[in-house]
């Protein structure tokens, strides 16, 4: 049996047509058999240069023979045998469509452990400018930044996996410049808006105890959809969120686990809104609480709620927000009614009490002027004059400078 060579090992010569090729061991079959990377320049100098370079970029690797799939062949295995198990069937759906329709038209063929950074940065480019797979008529075909950020968590996930299975010598997408995701900002329903619309679902029987529930705890949609009587503790007043509903774009409907492990809870309701679902319980039909109108021994499909919302809001000439801005719309004005970020952390199931203070900033902001005003007042009629001066300074430092 041939003497195994270690990775690492290189060897040079010069080829018939002038050129000179190099080749370093990068990893083994399963017969022991070196796997081998060329290198090749147009002079010899040149060549031991490149390899130098490629010898320390595989120092310590030890790729396998699955090193030689191409990409496409990778991504579909990486779905099946990795992302399948760990993320939700509509996560899940959206690699395949990434995938499918921006990184293997571009990339697929190549091999995988060939896939370099700048093979990445060209593709994040190209897709930038005209990656959009249908015109668009405002940004043609042009790819948003937040979708760009969507493909590149998609594609680092994939490409570690294949690092840690010793496909690649090193992940291509680390350190690849990614535009910041530019999401559309919340909006939210003030007051008299808020009032409107409350008075239109009222006057939408199918409709109404569905809304008024999401606006007096705000859920997501699917958390709202995939409520069932068994979740409802009528003496306690309490609801338990344990699962969630996700519309596929064939109509079918999956039953699923919350976003997040903090996603599964239980929530004290409003007196309220416990007092809705008692009256709706009497002439309940079926284990969900808000089923489908025409299908009752199915749950409403988010795409339906969503549908009928835009119709309240267009009817009644409201903004037009999403649907998530409704759960925006009751952590906003739980939080300026005083409601602690801590206990409202836990009723919209967010992983932590910072993570709700640093998406509702715009609100907290203002709360922290109001209560520098209280704290001012409290201390001006302890201190009385003697406050002035540090209250003066206060007062210049928060104004604009010209």
């Amino acid at each position: 049996m041939a003497k195994r060579r270690p990775s690492g090992d290189g060897m040079v010569r010069k080829r018939p047509d002038g050129r000179w090729e190099g080749r370093i061991v990068v990893g083994h079959k399963e017969n022991s058999d070196p796997i081998f990377r060329y290198i090749y320049a147009p002079t010899q100098k040149e060549l031991l240069a490149k390899l130098h370079q490629k010898l320390d970029a595989y120092e310590g690797i030890e790729l396998t023979e699955n090193s030689r799939m191409t990409l496409s062949e990778w991504l579909d295995r990486w779905l099946k045998e990795y992302a399948a198990s760990t993320v939700r069937p509509s996560t899940l759906d959206g690699y395949r469509n990434y995938a499918r329709h921006y990184i293997k038209p571009y990339l697929g063929d190549k091999q995988v452990s060939q896939i370099t950074s700048m093979d990445v940065q060209k593709l994040y480019t190209r897709l930038k400018r005209e990656g959009r797979v249908h015109e668009h008529p405002e940004f043609g075909y042009q790819l948003s930044d937040a979708m760009l950020n969507r493909i590149h968590a998609m594609f680092h996930r994939a490409m570690k996996i294949a690092e840690q299975e010793h496909l690649i010598s090193k992940n291509p997408t680390e350190g690849v410049a990614v535009p910041k995701p530019n999401y559309r900002p919340k909006q939210i329903l003030n007051d008299k808006q808020l009032d409107s619309f409350m008075e239109a679902i009222q006057r939408d029987e199918v409709w109404r105890d569905f809304f008024y529930t999401e606006l007096t705890i705000g859920l997501r949609c699917g958390e709202l959809c995939g409520l069932k009587w068994e979740d409802f503790d009528e003496e306690a007043g309490t609801l338990k969120i344990q699962r969630t509903v996700h519309a596929k774009r064939n109509g079918v409907l999956n039953v699923g686990e919350p976003k997040t492990g903090k996603g599964n809870r239980k929530i004290v309701l409003p007196a309220t809104t416990a007092a809705v679902l008692r009256e709706r319980k009497k002439t309940a039909l079926t284990e969900w609480i808000f089923p489908q109108p025409l299908k009752p021994e199915e749950p409403t499909n988010p795409h339906s709620a969503y549908y009928h919302m835009k119709a309240i809001l267009k009817k009644e000439g409201l903004p037009s927000i999403r649907f998530h801005d409704l759960r925006h719309t009751f952590a906003t004005h739980a939080l300026t009614s005083g409601v602690d970020a801590k206990t409202l952390s836990g009723i919209l199931g967010h992983t932590n009490a910072s993570f709700t203070l640093d998406t509702y900033t715009h609100v907290t902001g203002d709360m922290q002027k109001q209560a520098a005003g209280i704290v001012g007042d409290f201390m001006t009629d302890i201190l009385g004059e003697e406050w002035k001066p540090w209250e003066e300074s206060a007062k210049m430092a928060m104004e604009p400078s010209a």
